[in-house]
């Protein structure tokens, strides 16, 4: 099975034949090919056009972060699933003020129906977040009424606010409270693990629209824009609830996750390496983990689930099937 491959430490990798060889120094560690999906640097990474070329002559994309662990952009390997048709039906759809308002009318719904989903998981086991769940429900049933994509964001919004004034009562450790959610730079360790979990999010969403026929720069909540993927934000957020923010709870109330993972200043807060290694590590079980598909009656993982969302874009902009958002059913 293709696995993402992980690099913290600083180094150069370089092509052997069909195996990537990481040099750190004296130490040399080598990966074959086959059984790599996509990259991750975190660490100083040192790359030749050879190993990009070798790279993208098998459609591997390479993600770099930076210094504090915040995503930064990604090598791209040359489109290889293009479908015009596709496309031009993508962009009718953006184009089009109703379809696009359907459509991320439709997205927003899935991303706080999964928020609720999450609150009330917590709230059965006794945390008191019934006003926020009942607020969040207000604004879901909202959705339909909403004329416009300002609206539509801006429910959104106010859903994600009530979602993270919740925080502090799901998480069980006084020394880990989000008290608010700040992203740049994120001033606390709650506020870190949550930007470093969405930038792990985003780019395994950038590498699943590679193996499609969408166009990631087209979007329907989030505005088109230059230097960013937008479509791969639109699916990230349906997901995070489910994804990130679960994995988040789950490693700071058992107490997996430490302060010592954490390099905490004044005005700003970031993972340590061996924090980030924990979490990927964590990250990856998850991301592996199959659920019972309810239509496809077969077992799928969480990272599968992430292209089934982009295949049911696919069928609705031909209009074979309208688009469902991913609402989590377990």
């Amino acid at each position: 099975m293709l696995k993402p491959l992980y690099i913290f430490q600083s180094g150069t990798l370089r092509r052997r034949q069909n195996t990537l060889v990481y040099e750190m120094g004296t130490q040399r560690v080598s990966f074959p090919v086959e059984s790599i999906k996509e990259v991750h640097l975190f660490g100083e990474t040192t790359l030749n056009t050879k190993v990009i070329n070798f790279l993208a002559a098998r459609g591997i994309p390479v993600h770099c972060y930076n210094y504090y662990g915040h995503y930064t952009g990604s090598l791209y390997p040359r489109e290889q699933n293009i479908s015009g048709l596709v496309a031009i039906r993508q962009s009718e759809h953006y184009l089009d003020p109703e379809r696009r308002l359907w459509l991320a009318q439709r997205m927003v719904e899935g991303s706080i129906f999964n928020m609720v989903h999450v609150l009330r998981y917590y709230d059965r086991r006794g945390r008191s977040l019934q006003s926020a769940i009942d607020s969040m429900e207000g604004l879901l049933e909202q959705i339909p009424t909403l004329q416009t994509i300002n609206q539509v964001r801006g429910c959104e919004g106010k859903a994600r606010d009530l979602y993270f004034a919740a925080w502090d009562e799901i998480i069980a450790q006084e020394q880990f409270q989000l008290q608010k959610r700040e992203r740049r730079p994120p001033s606390n360790p709650v506020n870190a693990l949550i930007s470093f979990g969405n930038g792990l999010l985003y780019a395994t969403v950038v590498s699943e629209l590679f193996h499609v026929h969408l166009h990631g720069g087209i979007s329907f909540v989030h505005e088109p824009g230059s230097y960013r993927f937008s479509l791969a934000l639109d699916i990230a957020d349906i997901f995070k609830p489910i994804i990130v923010d679960r994995l988040i709870f789950s490693l700071v109330n058992r107490r997996q996750l430490q302060p010592r993972h954490f390099e905490v200043h004044s005005h700003y807060a970031y993972l340590k390496e061996n924090g980030r290694k924990l979490f990927i590590e964590r990250w990856q079980k998850q991301m592996e983990t199959t659920v019972k598909h309810p239509q496809l009656r077969r077992n799928v993982s969480y990272r599968h689930l992430i292209r089934l969302e982009c295949y049911k874009l696919i069928k609705h902009f031909l209009g074979e099937k309208p688009y469902k958002p991913f609402k989590i059913w377990w």
